[in-house]
């Protein structure tokens, strides 16, 4: 996929890993290893062998990886032990590949919160938030782009999330 992608566009200055799996609220004693596994194995595995694989094109090109993250790496959530642990990982690789690929790439993360709800729950879900509203997809797009061309930020992480971290005691990241 990497190469075909190099080729067709002729290198590559922008990666964006938004992979994510295991968002199903289970109880932690349902949890099964192959539950574990593939949240993890999409998440944080997924974003640790993609990004390697493109770190030589992104250095030619002097590039940046955003890191699609989730709220979810900052705070436990006991119905989504996999996705949280998975997206907590992910969130560490965001600062792990900032430190091993500079000073050529810069790597980044963006936390949403409610963006993509359950239709029915949209008036719960706001209520969660600061702003009393759901996030747009157009809202996190505007801050992976915002970090695409923030030439002095590297290793940190932007929270979309409406002030929901706030609102129910999260901790912001880093």
């Amino acid at each position: 996929m990497l190469d075909a992608a190099v080729a067709t566009l002729g290198g590559l200055d922008l990666l964006v890993c938004a992979a994510g799996d295991g968002f199903a609220p289970k109880p932690v004693a349902d949890l099964t290893e192959a539950d574990w596994d593939d949240s993890v194995d999409v998440v944080a595995k997924g974003t640790f062998f993609l990004a390697q694989a493109a770190a030589p094109a992104l250095r030619d090109a002097r590039g940046v990886i955003v890191v699609v993250e989730d709220v979810a790496a900052y705070q436990p959530w006991p119905s989504f032990a996999a996705h949280c642990a998975a997206k907590a990982a992910q969130a560490m690789l965001t600062r792990v590949l900032a430190r091993a690929l500079a000073p050529e790439v810069r790597v980044c993360g963006v936390a949403p919160g409610p963006v993509a709800v359950v239709p029915g729950q949209e008036s719960r879900r706001a209520a969660e938030t600061l702003l009393g509203r759901i996030g747009a997809p157009e809202d996190v797009a505007g801050a992976v782009a915002y970090l695409a061309g923030a030439s002095f930020l590297t290793g940190t992480s932007v929270v979309v999330d409406g002030g929901r971290l706030l609102q129910t005691g999260g901790s912001a990241p880093p």
